[in-house]
Protein backbone atom coordinates (compact mmCIF):
# COMPACT_ATOMS: atom_id res chain seq x y z
CA UNK A 1 0.00 0.00 0.00
CA UNK A 2 2.83 2.39 0.86
CA UNK A 3 4.44 1.95 -2.58
CA UNK A 4 1.15 2.60 -4.40
CA UNK A 5 0.59 5.70 -2.28
CA UNK A 6 4.07 6.96 -3.14
CA UNK A 7 3.53 6.33 -6.86
CA UNK A 8 0.14 8.08 -6.73
CA UNK A 9 1.71 11.09 -4.99
CA UNK A 10 4.56 11.33 -7.52
CA UNK A 11 2.17 11.17 -10.49
CA UNK A 12 -0.24 13.66 -8.94
CA UNK A 13 2.54 16.18 -8.22
CA UNK A 14 4.32 15.73 -11.56
CA UNK A 15 1.12 16.35 -13.53
CA UNK A 16 -0.51 18.91 -11.18
CA UNK A 17 -3.30 16.45 -10.55
CA UNK A 18 -4.04 15.59 -14.19
CA UNK A 19 -3.08 12.01 -13.27
CA UNK A 20 -4.29 10.82 -9.88
CA UNK A 21 -7.00 13.44 -9.39
CA UNK A 22 -9.75 10.79 -9.59
CA UNK A 23 -9.93 7.29 -8.15
CA UNK A 24 -12.93 5.00 -7.64
CA UNK A 25 -15.12 7.74 -9.15
CA UNK A 26 -14.12 10.27 -6.50
CA UNK A 27 -11.85 13.28 -6.27
CA UNK A 28 -8.45 12.88 -4.64
CA UNK A 29 -6.18 15.33 -2.85
CA UNK A 30 -2.69 15.20 -1.45
CA UNK A 31 -2.48 15.79 2.29
CA UNK A 32 0.85 16.81 3.79
CA UNK A 33 1.17 16.46 7.55
CA UNK A 34 4.03 16.96 9.98
CA UNK A 35 5.33 13.72 11.51
CA UNK A 36 4.52 13.65 15.21
CA UNK A 37 7.84 11.95 16.06
CA UNK A 38 10.14 12.94 13.18
CA UNK A 39 8.91 16.48 12.53
CA UNK A 40 9.30 15.73 8.81
CA UNK A 41 6.64 16.30 6.13
CA UNK A 42 4.63 13.27 5.01
CA UNK A 43 2.25 13.29 2.04
CA UNK A 44 -0.56 10.86 1.26
CA UNK A 45 -3.24 10.79 -1.45
CA UNK A 46 -6.77 10.65 -0.03
CA UNK A 47 -10.31 10.53 -1.36
CA UNK A 48 -12.20 13.61 -0.26
CA UNK A 49 -15.67 15.06 -0.19
CA UNK A 50 -16.43 18.73 0.22
CA UNK A 51 -19.03 21.10 1.54
CA UNK A 52 -18.32 24.74 0.94
CA UNK A 53 -14.62 25.32 1.50
CA UNK A 54 -14.29 22.43 3.98
CA UNK A 55 -12.76 19.19 2.72
CA UNK A 56 -13.66 15.90 4.38
CA UNK A 57 -11.32 12.89 4.50
CA UNK A 58 -11.80 9.48 6.10
CA UNK A 59 -9.17 7.77 8.29
CA UNK A 60 -10.18 4.25 7.27
CA UNK A 61 -6.75 2.69 6.64
CA UNK A 62 -8.59 -0.11 4.84
CA UNK A 63 -10.22 -1.24 8.08
CA UNK A 64 -6.94 -2.01 9.86
CA UNK A 65 -7.14 -2.16 13.66
CA UNK A 66 -5.28 1.13 14.16
CA UNK A 67 -5.56 4.63 12.73
CA UNK A 68 -3.36 5.67 9.80
CA UNK A 69 -0.22 7.64 10.61
CA UNK A 70 -1.52 10.74 8.84
CA UNK A 71 -4.46 10.84 11.27
CA UNK A 72 -2.18 10.51 14.32
CA UNK A 73 -0.02 13.28 12.85
CA UNK A 74 -3.06 15.57 12.54
CA UNK A 75 -4.12 14.85 16.12
CA UNK A 76 -0.65 15.92 17.27
CA UNK A 77 -0.42 18.89 14.86
CA UNK A 78 -3.67 19.95 13.13
CA UNK A 79 -1.96 22.36 10.71
CA UNK A 80 -1.42 20.72 7.32
CA UNK A 81 -1.36 21.44 3.58
CA UNK A 82 -3.62 20.04 0.86
CA UNK A 83 -2.93 19.99 -2.84
CA UNK A 84 -5.91 20.09 -5.19
CA UNK A 85 -4.67 19.77 -8.74
CA UNK A 86 -1.78 22.23 -8.99
CA UNK A 87 -2.65 24.48 -6.05
CA UNK A 88 -1.61 24.02 -2.43
CA UNK A 89 -3.60 25.38 0.51
CA UNK A 90 -2.92 25.48 4.26
CA UNK A 91 -5.63 23.81 6.31
CA UNK A 92 -6.44 23.04 9.92
CA UNK A 93 -7.82 19.60 10.74
CA UNK A 94 -10.45 18.62 13.25
CA UNK A 95 -12.11 15.29 13.86
CA UNK A 96 -15.88 15.15 13.45
CA UNK A 97 -17.84 14.78 16.67
CA UNK A 98 -20.40 11.98 17.01
CA UNK A 99 -23.32 13.89 15.49
CA UNK A 100 -21.22 15.27 12.62
CA UNK A 101 -19.88 11.79 11.87
CA UNK A 102 -23.40 10.32 11.88
CA UNK A 103 -24.53 13.04 9.46
CA UNK A 104 -21.59 12.40 7.11
CA UNK A 105 -21.27 8.61 7.25
CA UNK A 106 -24.10 7.75 4.80
CA UNK A 107 -22.74 10.31 2.33
CA UNK A 108 -19.28 8.76 2.71
CA UNK A 109 -20.65 5.26 2.04
CA UNK A 110 -22.50 6.51 -1.05
CA UNK A 111 -19.29 8.06 -2.36
CA UNK A 112 -17.35 4.81 -1.95
CA UNK A 113 -18.98 1.57 -0.77
CA UNK A 114 -15.60 0.24 0.35
CA UNK A 115 -15.90 2.31 3.53
CA UNK A 116 -18.78 0.07 4.69
CA UNK A 117 -16.51 -2.95 4.33
CA UNK A 118 -13.60 -1.17 6.04
CA UNK A 119 -15.78 -0.27 9.05
CA UNK A 120 -16.96 -3.89 9.32
CA UNK A 121 -13.33 -5.11 9.46
CA UNK A 122 -12.39 -3.15 12.57
CA UNK A 123 -13.63 -2.52 16.10
CA UNK A 124 -12.44 1.10 16.01
CA UNK A 125 -14.79 3.81 14.80
CA UNK A 126 -13.29 5.16 11.60
CA UNK A 127 -12.69 8.89 12.07
CA UNK A 128 -14.09 11.51 9.74
CA UNK A 129 -11.77 14.51 9.49
CA UNK A 130 -12.61 18.02 8.36
CA UNK A 131 -9.87 20.06 6.70
CA UNK A 132 -10.82 23.70 7.00
CA UNK A 133 -8.95 26.62 5.41
CA UNK A 134 -6.29 28.04 7.71
CA UNK A 135 -7.09 31.59 8.70
CA UNK A 136 -4.28 34.12 8.52
CA UNK A 137 -3.04 35.06 12.00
Amino acid sequence: MKHLSTLHTVLFRATNGVLGRRLVNNDMLLLTTTGRASGRSHTVPLLYLSEGDTLTVIASYGGRPHHPDWFANLVAEPAAVVQLRGSRHPVVARTANASERAKWWSRIERAYAGYTKYQSRTDREIPVVFLEPARPS
